[in-house]
């Protein structure tokens, strides 16, 4: 029987763990990615508050299960593409955004808001940051130049957010302030926590990608 040489054995497992890594760190993104669809319907008046927010709570529970699968798998791989640590980091920041997603549709529906255009800006922008997230995360087990590229591009859209909910905000405050402007700004908030969160997922990935040229 032909054996396998060690180092070349723990290579192979190595890949097949840090496919599996990457597929969960993927679709936790496409969950995030589903929670901004439902955030734009809520902030156009497609889809009523609270049938939104149970929506939601379904793609918080799928969010949750792929979180504590990433976490278990950790435990049991040899080998993992980036630092444990830094998985565990990412993948948590990821989870930070689908929770502040569902705050906000959550406090939509709370404070009774009517259909707004002011959050819509800032919603695409995290569309695009999710979508910049997953193409970095596809190259964490190949060239760090290109995870570290992607992750610059992601912080470039967290930044977009952050920069229109100071334009939402000068907006908002232009006019008379009534109660409603107040739920507004509380909204646009929860969407620049978002950005922030997103942030830190970029930045996971760019320390990430230097501890690998090392």
């Amino acid at each position: 029987m032909k054996t396998i040489p060690v180092r070349r054995a723990i290579h192979y497992l190595g890949q097949g763990g840090a496919a599996a890594l990457i597929a969960i760190l993927e679709r936790q993104l496409e969950e995030a990615i589903a929670a901004c669809r439902v955030a734009r319907s809520v902030a156009e008046g497609r889809v009523d508050p609270g049938e939104a927010h149970d929506k939601m709570a379904e793609i918080e529970q799928r969010g949750d299960a792929l979180r504590g699968k990433l976490v278990t798998r950790l435990s049991g791989v040899l080998v993992t593409p980036i630092d444990r640590e830094d998985l565990f980091r990412l993948s948590r920041s990821i989870d930070d955004v689908l929770d502040n997603l569902r705050d906000f549709v959550r406090e939509w529906d709370l404070y009774g808001i009517e259909a707004s255009d002011a959050c819509l800006g800032l919603i695409d922008a995290t569309v695009s940051g999710l979508d910049d997230l997953r193409l970095a995360v596809q190259t964490i087990a190949r060239d760090p130049k290109d995870t570290s590229r992607f992750a610059l591009v992601c912080k470039k859209s967290a930044n977009e957010i952050r920069r229109q909910y100071g334009v939402e905000l000068g907006r908002l405050f232009s006019g008379e302030l009534t109660m409603d402007i107040f739920k507004v700004r509380e909204l646009l908030r929860r969407l620049d926590v978002v950005g922030l969160r997103l942030n830190e997922a970029a930045d996971v990935l760019s320390d990430a990608a230097v501890k690998r040229r090392a």
